[in-house]
């Protein structure tokens, strides 16, 4: 008899909806949330120190990196792109474009996006919620990769040899 992680593609994550849109509003859900808690921070800029100043550079570096994963990850999609974590109906496994290095290259690039903003305003609770955005955001992969190992029987080789978010790292 099947266990119920081996029923749902490896993983013992919740669905959160039909296609996973409980997923996808916690994502909505901490990426408010980082708006909302780093506005004060807009009252420190410009930094007065140069560890503000070394911040600022590092998270614009983040937020462009960021930007460019997350864009390279959208246009490699094409009619492939859903937020929601389960592959579209008449889809088909992308390993090309920056798919060849990073299974999800969106998910990495809305991390650094976050990250590099934190970084930007000098927020430490809005660093808290990037990393806790990047949490949620690997759980949604697992979950989604679940279920794209379910539709498409390569995803197995391909997830050996390509990194989930950082090239040689994880």
């Amino acid at each position: 008899m099947a266990t119920s992680a081996e029923q749902d593609g490896g993983t013992r994550l919740p669905a959160l909806g039909s296609r996973g849109q409980g997923w996808v509003a916690g994502q909505m859900l901490l990426i408010f949330l980082e708006g909302l808690v780093s506005y004060p921070s807009f009252d420190a800029l410009p930094p007065a120190s140069a560890g503000g100043w070394l911040s600022l550079g590092v998270g614009a570096a983040l937020f462009v990196l960021g930007g460019w994963l997350a864009y390279r990850g959208i246009g490699a999609l094409g009619a492939n792109l859903s937020a929601l974590p389960v592959p579209v109906a008449d889809g088909e496994l992308v390993g090309s474009g920056i798919y060849r290095r990073v299974r999800h290259p969106i998910y990495a690039g809305v991390i650094g996006l976050a990250l590099g903003w934190a970084f930007f305003v000098v927020s430490p609770l809005a660093l808290a919620v990037a990393v806790a955005l990047a949490g949620w955001l690997d759980l949604k992969s697992r979950r989604e990769e679940a279920w794209l190992q379910e539709r498409y029987p390569a995803y197995a080789a391909y997830r050996r040899g390509t990194a989930r978010f950082v090239p040689g790292v994880y």
